[in-house]
């Protein structure tokens, strides 16, 4: 049976080009932008310079039974994400691509993208959903180079594949917050929001840079990642998460303006990933279609502060604007499939069992991002 064309309407599109003020929700409402149901999932609609240029986060997704990009046991994927031998029954959420409006993004080519990475280093650096598309990259590419030609390495909190023969790294470096969090007094978690160089020290000398920051620092109460901020030498309990994200993000910034140069390196910042997570994470529970329309949205507050962030840059920084496309994708979770479930647990889905609606089955979506990410490089 034919698969369903999903389109997000015109009013995107034109709504875009007419700069329509688009509202922003609560930032007290625990970033429900991210957890909504297909009538009320918030939409990112990031506004590029010039419409000559192909807008790549407007679109429609499209079943193609060519998908996916590689083969589903790839040796370089946890265990979370590999949904189909964690027993997930359907695998259509593999078959997807996007379609842009007025162009195309041209299908991964793995000889392409290594030949273009010949002798560099490209780094993805951010959250365990960047760390989803680190996995991805490397299984898009691992599948053209000989066994005993790759080799995955680590140093610290960083991990490397590399493709001996192209003296290429594909790199990932865990900082889901880019700025420093240390231990302080009685072992308190402290985030220091103006200190950087312990993790930025690994970025230097790497051609292409991909950042993500967002999730964490929508964490709250019991569920957040430190105990207090710090500023300098003042201690700080109490701030509005989105005040200390752009503290945060101004941090990264000024080191990126100050230390890397644009003729050396190329800078990516991918926005945020959606999470469909109403109902405890059971939202995406046994979803087996992308989402078909919004019946209105939102600019989330912390795209806003990116945007504004990046805006004040003097370094050419581009803003991969993933979460508009994303968040059709209710389907393409673990969910359950996060781990390999026997099949009496399925007929009781709700015992003993959590659901994942935040990362992504691989093969799956993250293999369009890097699509995205091949044709802006």
């Amino acid at each position: 049976m034919a698969k369903p064309k999903l389109h997000l309407w015109s009013f995107l599109f034109f709504c875009s080009i007419l700069h329509c003020t688009l509202s922003l929700i609560n930032p007290e409402d625990e970033f429900s932008w991210l957890a909504m149901e297909s009538e009320d999932v918030n939409l990112v609609q990031t506004r590029k310079s010039s419409w000559k240029k192909c807008d790549f986060s407007v679109g429609k997704w499209v079943f193609d039974e060519s998908y996916p990009l590689y083969d589903p046991n790839c040796p370089y994927l946890s265990t979370a994400v590999t949904c189909q031998k964690n027993g997930r029954p359907d695998s259509d959420y593999e078959k997807w691509k996007w379609k842009p409006f007025g162009c195309s993004i041209p299908r991964f080519d793995a000889l392409r993208f290594l030949g273009k990475m010949r002798r560099k280093r490209i780094m993805l650096v951010g959250d365990s959903i960047m760390r989803n598309q680190w996995e991805s990259l490397v299984c898009l590419v691992q599948g053209v180079i000989p066994t005993g030609r790759k080799k995955v390495t680590y140093n610290g909190p960083s991990m490397a594949f590399h493709a001996m023969d192209f003296e290429t790294s594909i790199e990932f470096f865990w900082a889901p917050l880019l700025v420093e969090l240390k231990k302080g007094n009685q072992n308190k978690r402290v985030l220091h929001l103006d200190m950087i160089e312990d993790n930025a020290r690994y970025w230097k000398g790497v051609d292409v840079l991909v950042f993500d920051s967002a999730h964490w620092w929508t964490h709250s109460g019991e569920s957040s990642s430190w105990d207090y901020y710090m500023e300098g030498n003042r201690i700080i309990t109490n701030m509005n998460p989105m005040v200390a994200y752009h503290k945060g993000l101004s941090t990264w910034a000024r080191w990126v303006d100050l230390n890397l140069d644009p003729q050396r390196t190329r800078v990516f910042f991918r926005s945020m990933s959606p999470r469909h997570n109403r109902q405890n994470g059971w939202k995406c529970y046994n979803q087996r279609q992308p989402i078909q329309s919004f019946s209105h949205i939102h600019v989330p507050e912390p795209v806003v502060v990116l945007q504004a962030v990046l805006k004040r840059m003097r370094f050419p920084v581009y803003l991969q604007d993933i979460t508009t496309m994303t968040a059709f994708r209710r389907d393409g979770h673990p969910s359950v499939y996060r781990k390999a479930i026997s099949e009496e647990m399925k007929q009781k889905p709700g015992t003993g069992l959590s659901s994942d609606c935040s990362h992504w089955c691989l093969p799956g979506v993250p293999d369009i991002w890097n699509e995205m990410l091949s044709a802006l490089l």
